[in-house]
């Protein structure tokens, strides 16, 4: 299987094969539940359906000066890549509220949501990426949580090249449309 990321996901991490149910620890198999519908982890002990939930990140877009604000990762993966601001969404937080603390965690900016940009999502990665356009409201831009640099970028300049993810390229290309 050939892939689009830049760090080849396992095929086990897009498949989800857990061994063992969530619930009584029996062992889990898949197996098909509805007819038009993928097979499905089920515990032989409890019955338990353990369904593979996608994960939900979210991403922000600002600018300052009229340069986009982009943030070398320091984690994997694609360490050492350009990305907006963003993270993962916690459980029972608002993607709005995650998009403003990813971006403050990440990049030591305070920002307002101006809009939502895309949603972002790939048949091979169980990742959805939400971005959103944002103003700068205070803060310094320094590299914080899970980066190691932090910049502001012409859209001339920006290092395609070296971008993390396709959401990224995808993204900032969407949001330098609407310019």
């Amino acid at each position: 299987m050939e892939s689009k990321f830049l760090i080849e996901p396992h095929e086990e991490w897009i498949r989800g094969d857990y061994s063992f149910c969530p619930k009584c620890g029996g062992k889990l198999g898949r197996r098909a539940i509805k007819a038009a519908e993928p097979e499905r982890l089920v515990c032989q002990s409890c019955r338990f359906v353990f369904f593979l939930d996608p994960k939900v990140a979210v991403g922000t877009i600002a600018s300052i000066d009229g340069k986009l604000v982009l943030l070398k990762r320091g984690i994997q993966p694609a360490y050492g890549k350009w990305v907006f601001p963003g993270g993962f969404v916690d459980r029972g937080e608002r993607v709005e509220e995650a998009a403003v603390r990813e971006t403050r965690e990440e990049s030591r900016l305070e920002v307002r949501l101006t809009g939502l940009l895309n949603i972002y999502s790939y048949s091979d990665h169980p990742v959805i990426i939400i971005v959103y356009t944002a103003e700068v409201l205070g803060g310094v831009l320094a590299a914080g949580d899970e980066t190691i640099d932090a910049g502001t970028f012409d859209p001339a300049a920006i290092p395609w090249a070296d971008l993390a993810f396709p959401s990224t390229a995808q993204a900032l290309r969407d949001y330098l449309a609407r310019a």
